[in-house]
């Protein structure tokens, strides 16, 4: 499964950004989609995820000021980000887990798109 993240960029704080990840390949199901952000010189965290029944997760960092959701139609997972501060900076990477049917049967996987970028400045 391959994950494509978009929509970084340079914003100020108190702005707003949408990211979104494009999901493609062959898969049975996608149980959980997720983001997670590294910020320089940090560990990667989890920030938000959703799962296939619509259950959100939000680090309490973010909550009431960013929304998880995800279009199955368009195979797509998004991030709306608002109230944006500098803190928020950080590369920004999508995540899919779910399982994949192969010749040995049905497999888990564990994938992930490229980061995207979201710098706040002050």
């Amino acid at each position: 499964v391959q994950l494509q993240a978009s929509g970084g960029g340079l914003v100020q704080a108190g702005g707003f950004l949408r990211l979104s990840c494009a999901y493609s390949g062959s898969f049975l199901e996608i149980n959980t989609m997720g983001w997670y952000r590294q910020p320089p010189g940090k560990e990667r965290e989890l920030v938000a995820d959703i799962n296939t029944g619509g259950s959100t997760f939000y680090a309490d960092s973010v909550k009431g000021r960013f929304t998880v959701s995800r279009d199955n139609a368009k195979n797509t997972l998004y991030l709306q980000m608002s109230s944006l501060n500098p803190e928020d900076t950080a590369d920004y990477y999508c995540n899919a887990v779910g399982l994949i049917r192969t010749v040995w049967g049905d497999q888990p996987f564990n994938s992930w798109g490229q980061g995207t970028l979201v710098t706040v400045s002050s």
